[in-house]
């Protein structure tokens, strides 16, 4: 089921926490096990924004939070040490749950090797980075993600995020989506649907070097995504090549530091309802999401099979 949301400001910037958090509370009843945001900020742009986690949610208020919080402590100590070898210069950093970090941070060399490494510490999970993008995931509605991690005033210019109902994978963080395009900074992608070849993919791209961190069938757009990028593709053809390379039935969307995409299969099994105009385009598994936040008359559409779109801020 699930359901997947996204937005775009061309030209100017915008609430989009709170527009994204309206979509998809709009689409709650499609998946009320994870939301996550992956949201473009209005930030300098000068330095990274690493976003990564050292456990799981396990409910918080509960007596285990407390038992794990000494294991969170040791693993972020972990971290900060490995961030120091990697010659990382932490400017600012924020715990925002027992689990969960936010950093901003400078750094010059390849990402690649650099996550490899931070990865490399036991149930270490790096969410995104980028020098733009704020990746948020966790278990809850719309609104508990949003509340919990103080979303609600986040200016920025587009934002792609999604509802989801666990069907392939377990109810966990590491299995919401948005996935990041590992590992290029400020890409991330969500998807609804099922794809049938993920496990033939995603061998043949571990083979290459690319990491899952899930067994969630959509982490692998992202990842099929970032080895066409890392091979001299652009987005747009790499999300057109995915058309034929990915089976399954699937309409997924994807976002970079200045553009929004979405692509839907040959088959167009998988609902999308799209409104477009000369400042802003909105779209949603429902048309309920689109209105949650333009309540006024408008005109929207579905995109049509095998279709490829991607729009510039």
């Amino acid at each position: 089921m699930c359901g997947i949301a996204g937005l775009i400001h061309r030209g100017k910037t915008s609430n989009v926490g709170s527009e994204l958090q309206q979509m998809l509370q709009a689409l709650k009843h499609r998946g009320p096990d994870s939301t996550g945001y992956a949201l473009y900020a209005d930030n300098d742009g000068k330095n990274f924004i690493l976003r990564f986690k050292v456990g799981e949610n396990v409910g918080e208020g509960s007596s285990s939070v407390n038992e794990d919080a000494s294991v969170y402590d040791e693993r972020k100590k972990l971290v900060d040490q490995m961030l120091n070898t990697l010659g990382a210069k932490i400017i600012k950093e924020d715990r925002l749950t027992p689990y969960s970090f936010r950093y901003e941070m400078e750094y010059d060399k390849d990402l690649m090797e650099f996550s490899k490494k931070i990865e490399s510490i036991e149930n270490v999970e790096i969410l995104s980075i980028g020098k733009s993008l704020e990746l948020i995931k966790d278990l809850g509605d719309a609104k508990v993600v949003s509340e919990r991690y103080g979303l609600g005033d986040l200016k920025g210019t587009h934002a792609i995020g999604h509802a989801r109902m666990a069907t392939e994978s377990g109810v966990d963080i590491k299995s919401a989506h948005p996935f990041w395009g590992y590992p290029f900074s400020d890409v991330s992608v969500v998807h609804n649907g099922q794809l049938t070849n993920y496990w033939n993919n995603r061998r043949v791209l571990e083979n290459k070097g690319m990491r899952f961190m899930s067994e969630c069938d959509s982490e692998l757009i992202a990842v099929y995504l970032a080895e066409k990028m890392r091979n001299g593709a652009t987005l747009e053809e790499g999300m057109k090549d995915s058309l034929s390379g990915l089976d399954g039935v699937f309409t997924y969307f994807v976002a970079t530091k200045d553009s929004l995409g979405m692509a839907k299969d040959t088959m167009a099994a998988k609902p999308l309802v799209l409104y477009e105009s000369d400042d802003l385009v909105a779209m949603g598994s429902e048309e309920i999401a689109i209105r949650s936040i333009l309540p006024q008359e408008i005109d929207t559409y579905d995109p049509f099979d095998g279709e490829v779109k991607v729009w510039q801020i």
